[in-house]
């Protein structure tokens, strides 16, 4: 049997061939070991959440050069960004391109509101053969980014981890759309809730605002209370598994008797050009009091556009005219003023600012004028 040394063998394989591309791909390696990590700068989170999908042709990715049944009625403009078009219902999001990183090639196989928002918010499908209808979420779910990453990140701040603006999704049956919950994470790593409207010059967020006539002596007193109250029962907590309780207890006071998380939801404290920077809209004040939250230091802010009374981004009917009217203007004004404020502000460097949804709209538009779901 005639003898195979390593080169005869590399030749008869094909594997010769690789030593140079391997050799180039340890040399980039050692070059990118030297210059250090350049990913994994983001140190705080906003997802803008289009609940409904939006249009991808109306939006940041427009087909100029398809049929006028794909096309619609809106052309495509230049953006900052050589090369990269987005609808003309963008004209200040267009002159942000340089800044963004558009992902055109997402997709999965989820027709369904409720359970297509689950990868959306969580990154993870559900199982293979789960149906494809309205159902409630389950606490064996995977949990959302702002769950992921508050659980994981320690810090002494007053300030909640990660905060929701604007109600849960749901479907107009009343069913909460999945991947906003905490699912495996527990129901203590939950959201801290702002849903009331924003649109007032003095806004006060009904969770952490004390209630008539309770002092901040009072509310301390009353802390001190059931301190000595948990210390008399605390055998019988344990048996009965109440103590589960400290937490919350823990989490309600800081934030009832803390300064700073007044201060960080109060909008009021914002210059009125500044708040008509992001529009006067339910959203564009979202926007703005995230970047105050973020600016505070809350790790993570949810914002959800939900359906209006003028319009909605899940558009089966009517799409131009609620595009062109409500929705895309809406979103241009508010999201121009975050990135741009975010960057004067010197924060978007490491913020990461993400616009998704459960799906985007089909490319042929329907009889009634508007655009059905595209996972």
């Amino acid at each position: 049997m005639p003898r195979i040394n390593r080169r005869s063998m590399l030749r008869k394989t094909g594997l010769v061939g690789l030593a140079v591309p391997v050799a180039e791909i340890l040399r980039r390696r050692a070059v990118a070991a030297e210059a250090g990590p350049t990913f994994g700068r983001a140190r705080r989170m906003i997802v803008l959440y289009l609940h409904g999908g939006h249009a991808q042709q109306e939006t940041f990715d427009p087909k100029p050069q398809g049929p006028s049944a794909v096309k619609g009625e809106f052309g495509a403009i230049e953006t900052s960004l050589p090369g990269v078009q987005f609808s003309e219902m963008l004209p200040r999001t267009a002159t942000l391109a340089h800044r963004l990183a558009v992902v055109r090639s997402m997709s999965h196989d989820n027709p369904n509101h409720v359970t297509a928002s689950l990868p959306a918010n969580t990154g993870h499908a559900h199982p293979p053969g789960t149906p494809q209808r309205d159902f409630p979420p389950a606490e064996s779910d995977f949990p959302p980014f702002g769950a992921v990453l508050g659980s994981l990140r320690e810090t002494q701040s007053r300030l909640p981890a990660w905060v929701r603006i604007g109600p849960l999704m749901r479907r107009s049956n009343g069913t909460v759309l999945h991947g906003q919950l905490p699912g495996f994470l527990g129901t203590r790593h939950s959201h801290f809730a702002v849903d009331q409207t924003l649109l007032k010059d003095k806004v006060e967020v009904e969770a952490i605002a004390l209630q008539q006539g309770l002092s901040p002596e009072r509310l301390q007193t009353r802390r001190t209370l059931l301190e000595r109250l948990d210390a008399e029962r605390n055998l019988l907590d344990q048996a009965a598994g109440t103590g589960e309780l400290d937490p919350y207890y823990e989490r309600a006071f800081s934030l009832l008797s803390a300064p700073e998380t007044r201060e960080a939801f109060d909008l009021a404290a914002e210059p009125t050009t500044l708040r008509e920077h992001y529009g006067r809209t339910e959203f564009g004040q979202r926007c703005l009091l995230a970047r105050r939250l973020i600016e505070a230091g809350v790790p993570v802010v949810n914002i959800s556009y939900c359906h209006t009374p003028s319009g909605s981004w899940d558009t089966h009917g009517r799409h131009f005219d609620q595009m062109k009217k409500s929705l895309a203007p809406t979103f241009d004004t508010a999201f121009y003023g975050l990135v741009t404020d975010l960057a004067d502000r010197g924060l978007l460097d490491d913020t990461l600012v993400v616009v998704n949804a459960e799906f985007g709209r089909t490319p042929e538009i329907n009889r009634n004028a508007g655009r059905d779901h595209w996972p």
